[in-house]
């Protein structure tokens, strides 16, 4: 079965690559897990996040925004001392600072974000990983509004790689199995 090289790499790809990966995503929690660990990849690969996945769950209580929005000075401490998550200081008070920018915005993560997909007819399957951009207008734009409503680690590197994992743009190769669109 044709799959996007990337995918072959290590064990835990393959079930995040053929399910979830590029599919749609919806929800303003799920978003917002996705947004969190998109800025706790940063500098990061994204095999080290994805292996940690259940323990950042555990730890920032299922990425429920109402939840994390009220985390005190004693749950950063908390997560600063938790061994199985990435302990950095910022991109932990980020992930705080996130919910509570999310629980501002406006009819809600979900119609913010998918605001900003592009027309999907506009963007031709790439043929190899050169093909595929690192950033584009839409996730600078989005990054950028992001930026202003108090979100952090949401640079359009970030964004587009959220817009990526989330299915706002579908970068599966041209050969992959896994590609949704024409």
């Amino acid at each position: 079965m044709a799959r996007c090289p990337w995918a072959l790499s290590a064990p835990e790809y393959l079930p995040y690559h053929d399910t979830e990966w590029g599919r749609p995503l919806h929800g303003d929690d799920a978003l917002y897990e996705r947004v969190c660990l998109e800025a706790f990849q940063s500098g990061l690969s994204w095999l080290t996040i994805l292996r940690r996945r259940e323990a950042f769950r555990a730890a920032f209580a299922g990425f429920r925004i109402q939840r994390v929005a009220a985390f005190t000075d004693a749950d950063r401490e908390r997560l600063l001392g938790d061994a199985t998550i990435i302990r950095n200081r910022a991109k932990i008070d980020a992930a705080i600072a996130n919910a509570r920018a999310a629980l501002e915005v406006d009819g809600g993560l979900d119609k913010l974000i998918w605001s900003y997909a592009p027309d999907p007819a506009g963007r031709p399957a790439p043929p190899t990983l050169d093909d595929v951009p690192a950033s584009t207008p839409e996730s600078a734009a989005l990054a950028k509004d992001l930026k202003k409503r108090g979100f952090r680690f949401v640079g359009p590197t970030t964004a587009y790689a959220l817009m990526q994992a989330c299915g706002l743009v579908d970068d599966h190769l041209a050969a992959c199995h896994a590609r949704r669109t024409p």
